[in-house]
């Protein structure tokens, strides 16, 4: 047997480290048993989905090294690896699902739903619903089918029992079944769900071991259940740790910088990002900080993986990369590295429109332009001693625009400009009013370029990362604050 991984990220934002770190130990774990990795889409939201976002998985991944023998943009036998671009096969499965009983079509709406969760609640039972929970009476069941009302495909799951699911690090994993509901498996759009789409693509492709988040253990049973429903051979589960922000929590973007973009444009060097990756929760035999993904592959051992949650230390990382450009880079390769981090043609030309109006001595350019080739601005409270509005109200406008820019699906100034303006209006500030802390937040100083053509050149990450870093220098957002202000922000 062939052992084949897989990794499956859905292309819905910035590359995430996460994402890299369950490819680089997938990656690993073929190579040790001289097998293949396969890299998947997961591009069934059709909203958030765009094709920017897996181009730039496919860039960031790369970039780190990972290489895969088969994806949507190298082939293989095993195509298509969009999964929106294989709606046929799971619409043939879900039906094949149907007429065996093993899933129905559920005609609930979302108001119906809302009401039977809610009154399970109140009755102090288990929040999953139950086939028999959503089940209508015959005759409205056939109205509501010959009236043509939407619906989705929900899985026949046990009311009773204990699911018991074998994991290579974790061993037996017992899931109660009263806790799984009736997952659906087909939207009411005719795309699959994760659940569907993952065990029907695992099997076609092949795939012998699934390495993934610890997250995913609550949805093993149902994805057991749909092999056995299938009567297909269920690859290996391996849970693998989630990674952890220094207070333990789960790695956000709230906390950390989590976007593989987003160190790659601050100056980290790849090789020191993999290494670091490799370092969460597992080991080198000889315990050796510092090794070359080919030592990694060479030396892997999936039972060397801890399950306690690994810690993602950005001083950590630092200190690593430090030690890469101090014992790794000649003269010549340092050289080679800074060109290729920002002091190459492409992203230079981006600046130059930006400066070419404003100066007059080449030797202006730099002071000008430093923000477009540096990492978190150098500021301090009594930098935004001159912005026109008070402590909390300024803090408000940045948090709100951090918000805002999270969910925007297109990074460029026309969108960023959209943005602004929405958020101007929500003020009732002039835009240069408002523009006035962001810009010290993202150029560092109250002169400078263009704000909003610095925030489309740096990209999405850097400007969130240094937005954050301004609300920390103004003494952050309380728990009290954080609070009125998300309710504040729903209500726009």
């Amino acid at each position: 047997m062939t052992v084949r991984t897989r990794i499956a990220p859905s292309p819905t934002g910035d590359p995430h480290v996460g994402t890299a770190y369950i490819a680089l130990f997938n990656l690993c774990f073929a190579r040790q048993h001289g097998g293949e990795f396969i890299l998947r889409i997961e591009d069934t939201d059709r909203v958030r989905s765009t094709a920017e976002s897996e181009q730039m998985i496919l860039d960031s991944l790369r970039w780190l090294g990972i290489e895969w023998d088969e994806g949507p943009d190298v082939g293989g036998p095993h195509g298509p690896y969009r999964q929106s671009e294989r709606g046929e096969i799971y619409a043939r499965y879900a039906q094949e699902l149907i007429d065996a009983g093993h899933a129905f079509k559920c005609y609930r709406t979302s108001e119906e739903l809302d009401a039977l969760r809610e009154s399970r609640k109140d009755a102090g039972l288990h929040l999953a619903l139950k086939p028999a929970d959503l089940a209508l009476s015959p005759e409205e069941q056939a109205r509501r089918e010959a009236e043509n009302w939407p619906f989705v495909v929900r899985m026949n799951v046990p009311s009773e029992g204990v699911c018991v699911v074998e994991d290579l690090l974790r061993g037996t994993i017992e899931v109660e079944w009263a806790q799984v509901d009736a997952q659906i498996l087909m939207k009411s759009d005719g795309m699959p769900t994760y659940h569907l789409a993952n065990v029907v693509d695992d099997h076609l492709m092949g795939i012998t071991h699934v390495l993934r988040g610890e997250e995913w253990i609550n949805s093993a049973p149902k994805h057991q259940l749909l092999y056995e429903y299938f009567g297909w051979y269920m690859p290996v589960l391996c849970h693998m740790p989630l990674l952890r922000n220094p207070d333990k929590s789960k790695l956000s973007k709230r906390k950390n910088p989590t976007s593989i973009n987003y160190y790659r444009r601050m100056g980290f060097l790849p090789q020191a990002v993999t290494n670091y990756l490799g370092r969460m929760g597992w080991s080198m035999p000889d315990e050796r900080e510092k090794f070359s993904l080919a030592e990694m592959m060479e030396a892997f051992d999936i039972q060397r993986v801890s399950l306690g949650g690994p810690v993602f230390d950005l001083e950590k990382l630092t200190w690593l990369n430090g030690l890469y450009i101090r014992e790794d880079l000649d003269d010549d390769a340092l050289l080679a590295a800074l060109r290729e981090w920002a002091f190459n043609e492409e992203y230079v030309r981006q600046i130059l429109p930006q400066v070419r109006p404003r100066v007059e001595t080449l030797s202006q350019v730099a002071p000008l332009a430093g923000h477009f080739f540096s990492g978190l601005p150098a500021i301090t409270e009594a930098d935004f001693e001159g912005v026109k509005l008070e402590r909390e109200e300024l803090v408000r406008l940045l948090q709100f625009l951090v918000w805002r820019l999270e969910t925007l699906p297109a990074w460029n100034k026309e969108a960023l400009l959209a943005e602004v303006q929405v958020l101007a209006g929500v003020f009732d500030l002039k835009m240069k009013a408002f523009l006035a802390p962001v810009f010290i937040a993202v150029t560092g100083s109250s002169t400078s370029t263009s704000v909003m053509d610095a925030m489309a050149i740096l990209g999405s990450d850097v400007t969130r990362a240094r937005l954050r870093h301004a609300l920390e220098v103004l003494g952050g957002v309380s728990k009290k604050q954080a609070k009125r202000f998300e309710k504040e922000y729903r209500a726009l």
